[in-house]
């Protein structure tokens, strides 16, 4: 596990992007497992301004993302297609057809857990697959649980993750109480993994995946045991390693 620690955010999301971009451009065709959330949003706008400096092209990407809440349709403002469209894909050159997110609405959300699964696998996992943390130490929806759920499936979401994200709707009671979430088994079998981090209130969970027991009241733990990860936390979030 290779952990850099960065002055701030603005420099936590330029080295993430920075290998992000690398992997692309090493690999015009790679895989991306990309993540939601406030944290990589500040690489995500800086992998957008090199590709309107002509720097970086996407054109040859296909992007995987980690999760999305069940019963939010896509175009709703707080959905994770939305999300990646607003952040990422409306500014880039990626072709939208190979960019792919659960789908929050499908009728039977266990066979769509089941066949992103598939979906996933047949690319041959992600080539590197980008990760937040949340403050219990979830990854994707992973919560804390008595054991590691391998495959994608559908999560209750707990009540610490329902109070971080309310920030993003009007109020506690829209957030979604489900999302389906890639499992543990399908994040482990990207060929590298970057974990973002920011924030003294991070500090904890980073410390858990990186120094903790592996176990599954740490989802984020299990990372210990992955080949090839690296840590970009700012020293706010580095402050208890």
């Amino acid at each position: 596990m290779r952990i850099y620690v960065t002055e701030d955010y603005a420099s936590m999301s330029r080295k993430a992007a920075a290998i992000i971009a690398a992997q692309v451009v090493s690999k015009p065709d790679s895989v991306l497992g990309l993540a939601t959330g406030s944290t990589p949003i500040g690489a995500y706008k800086q992998l957008v301004e090199w590709h309107r400096q002509g720097d970086l092209s996407f054109n040859e990407v296909t992007t995987v993302n980690l999760d999305e809440y069940k019963g939010l349709p896509p175009t709703h403002d707080q959905s994770y297609r939305y999300f990646m469209n607003d952040n990422l894909f409306n500014h880039v050159d990626v072709c939208k057809d190979r960019t792919f997110v659960p789908d929050g609405l499908a009728a039977d959300a266990e066979a769509e857990c089941a066949a992103y699964d598939e979906k996933v696998k047949a690319l041959g996992y992600a080539d590197i697959q980008l990760l937040g943390i949340g403050h219990n130490g979830h990854i994707g929806f992973n919560e804390p649980d008595e054991s590691f759920i391998v495959p994608t499936h559908v999560v209750d979401l707990t009540e610490s993750t329902i109070k971080a994200n309310a920030r993003f709707f009007a109020s506690a009671d829209e957030v979604p109480r489900q999302a389906l979430t890639m499992g543990i088994g399908v994040i482990m079998n990207a060929k590298r993994v970057l974990v973002v981090a920011s924030g003294a209130d991070k500090a904890d969970a980073v410390y858990g995946m990186v120094k903790g027991p592996v176990r599954p009241g740490m989802p984020a733990s299990i990372l210990q045991l992955h080949p090839d990860v690296t840590v970009v936390v700012d020293k706010a979030a580095a402050a208890k390693l």
